[in-house]
């Protein structure tokens, strides 16, 4: 039987990709630095198998559509507006520094300008998953510091969205794009941008009057029928079909027509269900993204330019962390908010790769550009721990002298990065608020009983917050999330994540906590049920042994009343 070339990319690619992950977390690094090194692995740049670099390609394509519908899936305008008063002008300055830093970096190696713009701007966008993934290991992510940053960053990916759409155009006509321009020539700067703009205005306009309204009620329907296949087949139909109908009907990128895909999904009141359900292959193809990334990347750089890649590094962590520092405190923000900002801007990922992609697409990023990129994000990231370590001292020295400060005055002063907590006891833990969550939630407060839930996304935390409940942001499975939830004080723990592992995951650490918690969780297979009892739980339902249960009750009853 013939191994397709196809088959090989694919299951080298996730195999390697899992391996390099699992070493990454095995050394408390995101992953995402462990599928970088899997592509230089099976890259042409070092001995043994090589992948089919067309492929991969393809592949990556795939994965950068899923990766901005994921984006788009979970913008949110109500945390842009809530710091759109720093966090709007200070990511465009900083975006403005940093393109400024690499295109005079671009300058001295003797790149185009068009060329310079592209690496500028690869160096001034921060990593989406490493950025949320710093924040949310520190308990950052529901403070004042946390908002800022995600706003922050949501205008970091907006402005990017923004290039992917001028860059083609600008590359036409800035010096050193010469050699992709348009044979038929003629057309003026302002002709072609007003050609894009107005082949986007259409497309936008399109996916706001027709498919604001065509897609959600499509979703509606589909998931009316009860099939979870189709539902989630629908999700990536509207996805990668608008991606790549933008792109064929409106000139439009595959990356910006995914973000205004999952943009407009969003809308839907099954967005969360849509994001659920279609999350293991968004994650699948990323890793091929990012290890297809990998693969460009030629690692004697390191050895041919050290220097050129020392001022990358330090553009990315020493020149974005100062201009971002510079603008918080210009905003009279306190330093520990500027700091923290700072630190987690200090390195940069996905939409790096994306750009770099389209420069060279575009014909003018040298490779040179490529491997540069690639080295400062590498790098940026595998510094960024010691970045949050030296910013984490910066706040503790300053808390210090402001607990000095408070005994003299008498007062106490805010500590806008502290994560909130539950300060009372006697409260039943309600870990998830989905379906179950909710239904136990809802219950539990008509009998007024205190309840404190733990849920991993933000906007279901910020809801429930509003409407008067006790929530904490973050994973239970940690020990300072539970922590903050108040387990050591807590009468009853009650675990509705739908996911076994996680589950039995969360359920040791809160017995490990508190010996004494009541707790209750859920499963749907007789592994997972046998897992979370193993793991420390009272007891654990079965929604099909429940099910089977209450029939037969009435059955037994209805014949006993005959």
């Amino acid at each position: 039987m013939h191994h397709t070339p196809l088959i090989a990319t694919i299951a080298l690619g996730f195999l390697v990709a899992f391996l390099f992950g699992l070493a990454a977390s095995r050394l408390r690094l995101p992953p995402i630095v462990g599928y970088l090194m899997a592509g230089v692995v099976v890259g042409p740049f070092t001995p043994g198998f090589v992948a089919d670099g067309d492929l991969a390609a393809e592949l990556a394509e795939i994965g950068v559509i899923l990766l901005m519908f994921g984006v788009g899936l979970h913008f949110s305008y109500r945390d842009l507006m809530k710091v759109q008063s720093i966090a709007l002008p200070g990511a465009v300055a900083q975006i403005a520094v940093a393109t400024l830093l690499g295109m005079g970096l671009a300058w001295m190696m003797g790149w185009s300008i068009a060329g310079g713009l592209i690496f500028g701007l690869a160096l001034s966008v921060a990593s989406t998953v490493v950025l949320l993934r710093a924040m949310e290991e520190r308990q950052l992510l529901d403070t004042r510091s946390g908002h800022i940053a995600v706003g922050w960053l949501i205008v970091e990916d907006l402005a990017m969205v923004v290039a992917l759409v001028l860059l083609p155009v600008l590359a036409r006509v800035l010096p050193g794009g010469a050699a992709v321009a348009d044979p038929a020539g003629g057309d003026s700067l302002l002709v072609s941008l007003g050609l894009t703009f107005g082949k986007l205005i259409a497309f936008v306009a399109l996916m706001f009057i027709v498919g604001r309204r065509l897609i959600p009620w499509l979703l509606a329907r589909v998931a009316g029928i009860g099939s979870r296949e189709l539902f989630t087949l629908a999700v990536l139909a509207i996805g990668i079909g608008i991606a790549y109908g933008a792109a064929v009907l409106f000139d439009v990128s595959f990356a910006l027509g995914a973000f205004l895909a999952g943009m407009i999904l969003k809308e839907s009141e099954l967005s969360h269900k849509a994001a659920e359900d279609t999350l293991p292959l968004r994650d699948a193809f990323a890793v091929l993204f990012f290890v297809s990334v990998g693969m460009l990347f030629d690692p004697s750089v390191l050895l041919r330019e050290p220097l050129a890649v020392l001022a990358t590094l330090a553009i990315i962590v020493v020149g974005k962390s100062v201009a971002a520092f510079v603008i918080v405190k210009a905003f009279r923000y306190p330093s520990d908010t500027a700091v923290l900002i700072s630190a987690s801007l200090a390195q940069i990922g996905e939409f790096s790769f994306i750009l770099v992609t389209l420069g060279l697409s575009l014909g003018v990023l040298p490779e040179a550009g490529r491997d540069l990129v690639l080295a400062g994000s590498i790098l940026s990231i595998l510094v960024n721990p010691l970045v949050f370590a030296l910013a984490d001292w910066l706040r503790t020295q300053r808390l210090r002298r402001l607990a000095a400060a408070e005994l003299e005055a008498g007062v106490v002063a805010e500590d806008v990065a502290a994560p909130h907590r539950v300060a009372g006891a006697g409260h039943v833990l309600v870990v998830g608020y989905g379906r179950v969550g909710k239904r136990v939630v809802d219950s539990l407060a008509e009998e007024r009983v205190p309840t404190v839930i733990v849920e991993t996304d933000l906007e279901r935390v910020e809801d429930l917050r509003r409407t008067g409940h006790t929530a904490i942001l973050g994973n239970a499975a940690r020990a300072e999330v539970l922590e903050a939830a108040g387990v050591a004080q807590a009468t009853s723990l009650l675990v509705a994540v739908p996911n076994g592992l996680e589950a039995g995951e969360i359920v040791a650490r809160a017995r490990e906590m508190n010996p004494a918690l009541r707790i209750v969780a859920r499963a749907h297979l007789d592994s997972e049920l046998e897992h979370i009892l193993k793991s420390g739980a009272d007891r654990v339902i079965m929604g099909e042994q429940e099910i089977a249960r209450l029939m037969i009750s009435d059955v037994r009853a209805t014949s006993a009343a005959a």
